[in-house]
């Protein structure tokens, strides 16, 4: 190896400093090894605890915990193990800009076991307590009344035509349990109020007060960040059915519900817009209550999860809009969230700058033509953003 020759000039500068470094490194070592020796260490800022899952044992810091009272919340996730690492840049997102304020506990769910790298990672990032959940096989398999060879040639027939996930029927599943079950699972029945998180995403600003106490104190019980239209292919007969349900069930139906926000003719036709689900703060009590369990057990049996593919975002939209105070509904404009292709990013430059933003505005979706934020916003008579117009596109 060739040796790094130091000009003769600068010897003597070097050896100066050579020196001064390993004054400063003995001292540092005597100091705080005396001190060890002695049994007189330095008490940490943090405390650190021991913990372990099937034996493995690893060494975890425990930040200051929130003091201020809390909300019966949690933060929920579907995901399975081989997802690991997309989701733990999202809770490390979530933790960075909320949690680890706040401490809020987080429910994972799977329909397989979760692996023990996966229950180690995830509680090393969380601030609040984990917990791991085990999906009931029949909250992921076809119930008795769907024809699996009807569904099965409905998923081929949707991948010849390249429908998004058309020819998926994990997808399936995954769009009926998180409209019917996740909040049926034990490990929900501890909480009132959840947020959804998912692998990919990223929160792109500082939020310094708790949203769970915030949807409470405002009387909020359904809130999104990013709203935008289905794709009609994957729905064909959702409204028709929804309409059947409409009928049989008036008395279900909120007297001042948000219809008109996804109905442009009072409920003859679905405009397709509904809020993205894959961001949601909401009241567990939303899906608990008698009019949307009545509306998914009516969907259910309909079989369209299966013989079409219906997502769970138009069926939490319209369920929100039909049983919710159209007051109940909010828009977090202020958070900055992100999910693969779509931007939100406050355009009100103090906003971003408040809370810490790191998106560009340039390419928040919120008031795109496609995006029906606009429309929320009009129907509500809310004040929308100085600027939004320049961002229309």
């Amino acid at each position: 190896m060739a040796k790094i020759m130091i000009p003769a000039s600068k010897q003597p500068v070097y050896k100066k400093l050579g020196l001064l470094l390993v004054a400063v490194f003995t001292v540092y070592v005597f100091f705080h090894g005396a001190q060890y020796a002695r049994g007189s260490a330095p008490t940490p800022k943090y405390s650190t605890v021991l913990s372990s899952h099937s034996g493995y044992k690893y060494s975890k810091v425990e930040l200051p915990k929130y003091s201020g009272p809390r909300e019966k919340a949690t933060f929920v996730t579907l995901v399975r193990n081989r997802d690991l690492y997309s989701l733990a840049e999202s809770i490390k997102s979530v933790e960075d800009r909320f949690n680890s304020k706040f401490n809020y506990d987080w429910v994972f769910l799977n329909d397989e076991e979760f692996t023990d790298e996966f229950k180690n990672v995830t509680s090393a990032l969380v601030s609040g307590k984990t917990k791991y959940g085990l999906i009931p096989q029949e909250h992921w398999s076809f119930p008795d009344w769907i024809d699996e060879e009807k569904a099965a040639q409905v998923r081929k027939e949707m991948g010849e035509k390249r429908i998004i996930y058309g020819d998926s029927e994990s997808y399936r599943h995954m769009c009926r349990f998180e409209s019917g079950f996740f909040y049926k699972h034990p490990l929900m029945d501890d909480y009132d109020w959840y947020w959804r998180v998912e692998p990919d995403i990223k929160l792109h600003c500082d939020i310094d007060y708790d949203v769970f106490r915030f949807m409470k104190d405002n009387k909020k019980k359904y809130a999104f960040a990013i709203s935008i239209k289905e794709y009609e292919a994957t729905i064909p007969t959702l409204w028709a059915t929804t309409r059947k349900f409409m009928e049989l069930h008036r008395d279900l139906i909120h007297e001042n519900n948000m219809l008109d926000f996804v109905s442009d003719d009072n409920g003859l036709s679905y405009n397709l817009c509904h809020f993205w689900s894959n961001f949601e703060i909401a009241s567990l009590d939303l899906w608990r209550s008698p009019g949307y369990s009545a509306y998914f057990n009516y969907l259910d049996q309909a079989g369209g999860f299966f013989y079409e593919r219906w997502g769970d975002a138009p069926v939490h939209s319209i369920g929100a809009a039909l049983f919710l105070d159209r007051s109940e509904i909010h828009h977090f404009g202020d958070i900055g969230y992100y999910h693969v292709p779509f931007h939100s990013c406050p355009i009100d430059t103090s906003i971003r700058l408040a809370n810490k933003c790191d998106c560009d505005p340039s390419k928040d979706f919120t008031w795109h033509s496609y995006s029906c934020t606009t429309k929320f916003y009009n129907l509500n008579m809310l004040q929308k953003p100085a600027g939004w117009q320049n961002h229309i596109g």
